[in-house]
Order: C-alpha cells, then structure tokens, then sequence
C-alpha cells in the first residue's frame, strides 16, 4: 500500500468541506462561540474518560488492529501517534476525538461487523478527520446542538446566540467534512472495494446474511438515487431529511449513497491519480493540525469565494424561510 510522505491535507480536502468551513465561520455568532468553546471546555475528559471506560489499544492489547492503525498512521504520514481505544458498544461506529490529545474510538459491533480490510477504511476515514482538524469543530458542533436542545450545563450566556442558521451551517460544513475523511480511506488502501463494501455494511449489512448482500446493486441504487434529483420535490424532501426543522435534529454524515457517489467520481478523477503518483502538496509531517482561522478565507481565489458566497446565501435562504414557518405556526 502508498505512502503519502509529507502529504497535506489540503491534497484530499474536498472542495466542498472546505466552503462549508469557510461559510460557517462567516455565520454570526460563530466567532464568539469558538472562542468560549475552546476557553471553558477543555478537551482532556473527552481523553480521560476514554482510558477509564474503554481498552487502549496497543501492541499487547488488539494487537492485530493495532498494527493497520500504524500502518494508516504512516500510511498519512501523522505525527503525533494519536490513541485508539475500542469501546464496548453494538452500535456500529467510530470517531476522532481531541486536538491537543487526538484519539480515536471503534465501537465493539465494527469490530464484529468488518473484515480487516474494511476496518482498515474506517480507521483511515477516522484519522483523515484529524489530519484535516476537523475535530475540535466537530465537538463545537456537539456542544452548540446540546445548547440549543437544553443538555448543556454551561452556556456560558450563549444561548440567546445560538440560532438555527449557526445549526445549519455546522451541520452542512460536518457532512461535507465525512467527504474528505473518506478520500483519506481510499488514499490508504489504494482500493475502491474495501471502502465501498465498508460503507454497504455500516448503511445495512449483517454478518449472518453477508452473503446475500452485492456491492454492485448498492452501486446501482447510489445512482438511482442521484436520478431522484431530477424532481425538484425530492431535493426538498432531502434537504428536510438531512435537517429536520421541527425537532432541530441535523443530520451529521451524507447519505451512505451520497458518499458512494461522492467517492467513486473521485476515484475517476485526475486528482486522484496526481497524488497516487506523488503529485501532491506538502506540509511536513502533520496530524492534530490547528483549525485554519477564518482570515483565511481572504486568500481563497475568486472563484472560491463566489461559491462560499452562494453557500451562505442559501444558508440565509434557508433561515428566512424557517423563520417564516416559525411566525405563521
């Protein structure tokens, strides 16, 4: 399998993910909220609760899972080593956590559901997500929706700030982000397969029926469902689906489909195959990066800007008419 040496992961940052980012640190609010985010909520729990709760993992302790974690880690070219833990949970999922102490998390039922090929794309999904920082924005996400629904202790007076348009634009900017996490799982295994029968499995796969199940047919019904776009009605309905405006529940990752789209067009692309030769950007050895400021969307190139700016036009869009259902209920 490739070694990335020295890869940036601007090299495999999707497009999109990177508007999101940008359009969401132009919300109002959002400074202000980071600000007190990093300031008052530190993320050592997130770490200490981890090693009192789940299993590190390391060379005596799943040994076998241990070693693809290191080869992704080389593979990515990320320093420093971050911690792996499983944790004991049939719920089949995995996260990144931290910035300052990155970690990540495997559920046991991954463990029970993937093969090792198919764990392998998904602890390199999980460390594309550090590579690219997306963490501490992820856990803002977190802390901003447990605002706005009353789980949280502390606000920190933030409450009256957090607005259903700052939830949108952390939801939106929090799916593209799973884009690019999964263009790190296919730079690491060098294979579409793996991934895409990774992702079949998380979206509806069984270990007693997994012979009954086909790649190619998912494959089909990833197309079939970017045909449904053809019907203007059908975009609204997803957009509903992804935001659910009456209960302020946001969908965090793309239809399992969508990213099977996403990732096989990817796949096809010159792009790809630049960086497979080594043809790719540069930043030294890299891992729990600092979150880009939001000065720099000033260097973004015009074209990029335009598109940030039709985001977060639809974005506000998007508000007024919540607003709208909001006064005529």
């Amino acid at each position: 399998m490739p070694t990335y040496t020295g890869i940036s992961s601007e090299a495999f940052r999707h497009p999109l993910d990177r508007q999101a980012e940008q359009t969401l640190r132009s919300v109002p609010g959002f400074d202000l909220v980071a600000r007190t985010f990093v300031e008052f909520l530190s993320e050592r729990p997130q770490f200490v609760y981890q090693m009192g709760n789940s299993i590190q993992v390391g060379p005596r302790q799943y040994s076998n899972i241990y070693q693809i974690f290191r080869e992704c880690i080389r593979d990515l070219d990320m320093h420093p080593e971050p911690a792996l833990f499983i944790s004991q949970d049939p719920f089949v999922n995995a996260l990144a956590l931290g910035q300052e102490f990155p970690s990540m998390v495997l559920n046991s039922g991954l463990l029970d559901l993937l093969d090792e090929g198919e764990l392998r794309t998904v602890i390199a999904h999980e460390l594309g997500h550090i590579k690219c920082g997306h963490t501490t924005l992820v856990r803002m996400a977190l802390w901003v929706n447990q605002i706005i629904s009353g789980l949280a202790d502390r606000t920190f007076g933030l409450s009256n700030l957090v607005t259903t348009g700052l939830l949108l634009a952390f939801a939106e900017w929090k799916r593209k982000a799973e884009l690019s996490a999964d263009r790190a799982a296919l730079l690491v295994t060098d294979d579409l397969n793996p991934v895409l029968h990774s992702m079949m499995k998380i979206a509806g796969g069984s270990t007693k029926h997994a012979h009954e199940i086909s790649l190619e047919e998912f494959i089909r019904q990833s197309e079939r469902y970017q045909e449904l776009d053809q019907d203007g009605l059908n975009q609204v309905y997803k957009f509903l689906l992804y935001n659910n405006l009456s209960t302020g529940i946001f969908l965090t990752h793309p239809f399992t489909v969508e990213r099977v789209h996403f990732l096989r067009e990817w796949s096809a692309s010159e792009d790809y195959r630049q960086i497979r030769q080594g043809n790719y950007p540069r930043a030294g050895a890299e891992g729990s990066v600092e979150v880009p400021s939001a000065s720099t969307t000033d260097t973004a190139s015009p074209s990029s800007r335009a598109e940030v700016d039709e985001l977060r036009r639809e974005i506000e869009a998007l508000q007024r008419e919540i607003d709208r259902v909001k006064r005529s209920q």
